[in-house]
């Protein structure tokens, strides 16, 4: 994640370590270093933001068509270089039956992440294990472990190919989860070119099939930081699907480290 674009052009090689394994699935060393190319200008093109505060209204809609939401807040502090991950925590607002609902996400690279639900009905914080990283959060389509999806070393990669989607010109590749007990064996992602963000991304399951589909859109820009403000995550499996839509960001909100503590959640009891 960079300021602009002009600091987003460095390019840093990945270790060839990171992809020497299963090469034939994954390509040729020179596909794996160009996909890991525009993965690392992409994530560095939003470096410099420190810390943010969003509103959003999740849209939860069921196989039949009908309709649930909920409110919720976003915090999130800016990982302090590439071998640690970000902190964020997501904290439901409304309806009842979830108010006060708070996940904590620690991001790691290769370790697994550090994860704590708050459930306010049981007054207790419960530790996310490794292997529930891939179950639903809070009846969404999306998991526990794409909260902590954007940390640029978590995976390996592959260059597929240039394409179009929606009119914009993207660079479409595939990465393939380095750490453990992920839900997917590896995600396709298409790469705007004119703003270095991610259009759409396509998630397939252990056996190969296609899970789920997010589509990124309604882009903004803050001081040379670009967010999307509507999310939406179609599970083609079970037919449901959540939409996320942000409302304004904040950013440089001076939040501390304290704020992404386990204490942090105990003071929401």
């Amino acid at each position: 994640m960079a300021q602009n674009k002009e600091s987003a052009v460095e390019i840093v090689t990945i270790p060839t370590t990171t992809f020497t394994k299963d090469v034939d699935a994954r390509g040729t060393s020179k596909q794996a270093q160009k996909g890991y190319d525009i993965a690392a200008i992409s994530d560095r093109s939003d470096n410099g933001f420190q810390d943010s505060i969003v509103d959003a209204v999740m849209v939860l809609k069921n196989s039949a068509g009908l309709e649930t939401s909920r409110k919720l807040t976003f915090k999130t502090q800016e990982k302090e270089n590439e071998t640690v991950g970000d902190k964020s925590l997501v904290i439901f607002q409304s309806p009842r039956d979830v108010e006060g609902t708070a996940l904590l996400s620690h991001a790691k690279i290769l370790a697994p992440d550090n994860q704590w639900l708050f459930l306010p009905a049981l007054k207790r914080i419960k530790r996310i294990s490794s292997a529930n990283k891939s179950g639903p959060f809070v009846g969404s389509e999306f998991a526990f472990e794409d909260f902590t999806l954007t940390e640029l070393n978590k995976f390996t990669y592959k260059y597929i190919k240039e394409g179009v989607f929606e009119g914009v010109d993207v660079d479409v590749i595939d990465r393939f989860p380095r750490y453990a007990k992920s839900g997917y064996k590896r995600q396709r992602i298409q790469i705007d070119k004119d703003i270095l963000q991610p259009r759409k991304l396509e998630f397939f399951d252990r056996k190969e099939s296609l899970l789920k589909t997010l589509i990124l859109s309604e882009y903004r820009q803050y001081g040379g930081i670009w967010r999307a403000h509507n999310l939406q995550m179609t599970n083609h499996q079970s037919g449901k699907s959540t939409s996320l839509i942000y409302a304004d960001y904040t950013f440089n909100t001076h939040l501390k480290a304290n704020d992404f503590s386990k204490n942090a959640l105990k003071r929401l009891r």
